[in-house]
């Protein structure tokens, strides 16, 4: 009964196996394998970007930091979300790699609006030379809590971006799950609505540790990629990387993983909304939630062995009915019958 995050789920069999495959005989380091070429072309194939300039790197925090230290500049700011994950959860690595571009934090949510992010532009470049100027925008897609930007706001977004000549970026950790749940194609979640990079996440649903970085302008690559080298990520073994990656997109593996671990969340939310006493913090969109639950009844689950994160609260307490806060996350292997017997002890 595992649902404390898609990281500390398995990879995918047939990653494991491609990893296994690429471990044969020799390979050109640095990205110049033969497995990264495919990868370069499967990319651009699904996003529809016959141009775009495709990178692997092993982490997220890699993925964002280094795209957003591409795409802007040490004296400017970057536009996310109160809640971003650049910001909560990153140790200002985007900071650090852009040689000290800040974020301007946009609304209270984890959801930006377009009404928001225009009023925080406007906030800035007013001091002249002495305050920082405007820089990029990065949405993140599925959201810190769960949610999902539409099309249409992810687009109105993009507009508002663009009326300053500001360059968008998408943090997609969780890429799959947020294109899954819209029914879209990666283009349409991307460059059509106006997004000029993306991070495009491999390891929470499948991979061992890869993400992509898209850029759709190839005028970004060479800045990238000195980027990417003096900022120590570049694998000289990169076929691992390029292993995963390709095994990952190859007969749409990372769309069945993304279906599973989102069916799993709807299947886990259907239950827990059917027992008295539960209630959702944020309607669950993806493969996770945040819940909150009596302490009683999550001093039941963790005493049978479920493993999930205290979002608020505390299991300390006198009162076995106070509501405790926590955040479940579903990933692609967990299993229809530990799903179920999480819900039978959450039942009492």
């Amino acid at each position: 009964m595992h649902f404390a995050s898609d990281n500390s789920g398995p990879a995918l069999p047939q990653v494991m196996e491609a990893l296994s495959a690429a471990n044969r005989g020799f390979a050109m380091a640095y990205g110049s394998d033969a497995i990264m070429d495919e990868v370069r072309a499967q990319i651009r194939d699904l996003f529809e970007a016959p141009e775009a300039a495709v990178y692997l790197v092993a982490t997220g925090t890699a993925a964002n930091s280094l795209a957003l230290a591409t795409l802007g500049q040490s004296w400017q700011t970057v536009f996310c979300s109160s809640v971003a994950h650049i910001h909560m959860d990153e140790c200002n690595a985007p900071e650090f790699y852009s040689g000290g571009a800040k974020l301007t934090l946009v609304g209270q949510d984890d959801k930006m609006t377009a009404a928001e992010l225009r009023a925080s532009i406007e906030g800035e470049e007013t001091r002249g030379v002495h305050g920082p100027q405007r820089g990029p925008v990065s949405i993140t897609q599925v959201t810190e809590f769960g949610t999902i930007y539409t099309l249409d706001e992810i687009s109105a977004l993009c507009d508002v971006a663009k009326s300053y000549d500001l360059p968008v970026h998408l943090d997609g950790a969780r890429f799959a799950n947020a294109m899954i749940a819209l029914g879209c194609t990666p283009a349409e979640m991307t460059w059509k609505a106006g997004v000029d990079a993306v991070s495009f996440g491999g390891t929470k649903n499948g991979c061992m540790g890869v993400e992509a970085v898209i850029f759709f302008d190839p005028k970004h690559a060479w800045e990238f990629e000195l980027r990417r080298k003096r900022g120590a990520h570049l694998f000289s073994k990169h076929r691992y990387l390029s292993a995963q990656m390709q095994a990952y997109l190859a007969d749409n593996a990372w769309k069945e993983a993304a279906v599973k671990a989102n069916a799993n969340a709807a299947h886990l939310a259907g239950g827990l909304r059917s027992i008295d006493g539960v209630s959702f913090m944020y309607p669950p969109q993806a493969n996770l939630m945040f819940v909150a639950m009596p302490r009683a009844m999550h001093k039941r689950l963790f005493a049978a062995g479920a493993e999930y994160h205290i979002w608020s609260g505390s299991l300390e307490g006198d009162d076995p009915n106070e509501m405790v806060e926590a955040r479940l996350v579903c990933d692609w292997s967990i299993s229809m019958d530990e799903i179920n017997a999480f819900l039978d002890v959450a039942r009492g």
